[in-house]
């Protein structure tokens, strides 16, 4: 069990790259329109300031069935912020252990973004990682028109309009998922600990998926991780989107050598739109 709880620990520990591995794929096909000023405007009609969502995190296998193990939150605050002279959204992502799990590992982790309403893109990333005794922060600038990202240690060049591992997630949602046939897969690129990482995210297509919450209409997702070519690890997750105008995570899904992590939607609020993707009971 000890064994168990050690690998959990591992795929809760980075709760925003797990999210973000699988929302990326298809961010260079949103809706996207440029200025004569050369700066990238994403229409966004999927989300809104205010927008709050709670995931239940939990282990399952056949010897175990579902045993929570703790949950995840990301909120976009009420209020804009202005980062050096642009408009943007903040955003904040929690995760924490519960119950017996916090007597192996206790996590709790702050991730924060900075997003610009125009462009999508962060202007400001910074994370706070508490994990048993590790200790770690982190905080990045991102310099949109010099293509540049700054941290403590490192100055590194990206590609136009990279994301962190938040505000990809936004980005993502706003792409026309209705033109998507199975098989179709994306590649794009994200900024994480002073290197670019690339991902590649095949659509699988529709599937209804039943949760505490009740039973969805879903889009099914299968991403996969590499780093250039080859990435250090490669999670083999799936991830079910409501199939409405919101596209918010209904259940992401992450295989390990023992049983499955489990993330699934347990509270929502503040949606720009209705949750249509609801199936009622019979």
């Amino acid at each position: 069990m000890r064994y168990v709880l050690n690998r959990w620990q591992k795929t809760l520990r980075y709760p925003a790259m797990v999210l973000a591995a699988v929302l990326i794929g298809a961010a260079a096909f949103s809706v996207v329109h440029a200025t004569t000023t050369n700066t990238r405007h994403v229409v966004n009609h999927v989300f809104k300031q205010g927008e709050i969502l709670v995931f239940r995190a939990m282990y399952y296998s056949r010897l175990t069935g579902n045993v929570p193990a703790g949950d995840v939150s990301l909120e976009i605050q009420p209020e804009s912020t202005v980062v050096n002279g642009q408009e943007c959204m903040h955003v904040v992502g929690l995760a924490n252990t519960r119950g017996v799990f916090n007597l192996f590992f206790k996590v709790e982790n702050i991730y924060e973004t900075f997003i610009s309403k125009e462009a999508l893109a962060p202007v400001r990333f910074s994370r706070n990682i508490r994990e048993g005794r590790y200790r770690r922060e982190d905080n990045v600038a991102f310099d949109l028109s010099n293509r540049l990202a700054t941290s403590e240690r490192d100055t590194i060049s990206t590609s136009p309009y990279i994301q962190d591992v938040l505000s990809i997630f936004y980005y993502f949602r706003t792409f026309d998922m209705d033109t998507l046939s199975p098989g179709e897969y994306f590649m794009v690129d994200f900024y994480l600990r002073d290197s670019v990482y690339v991902s590649r995210v095949m659509y699988e297509g529709r599937e209804q998926v039943t949760t505490s919450l009740g039973t969805f209409n879903t889009l099914r997702f299968k991403p996969e991780m590499q780093k250039g070519t080859s990435f250090e690890q490669r999670y083999p997750m799936t991830l079910w989107l409501s199939d409405d105008r919101n596209r918010i995570p209904i259940r992401l899904e992450s295989g390990m050598v023992v049983g499955n992590a489990r993330f699934d939607l347990d509270a929502f609020g503040g949606l720009r739109h209705d949750l249509n993707s609801f199936v009622p009971r019979p």
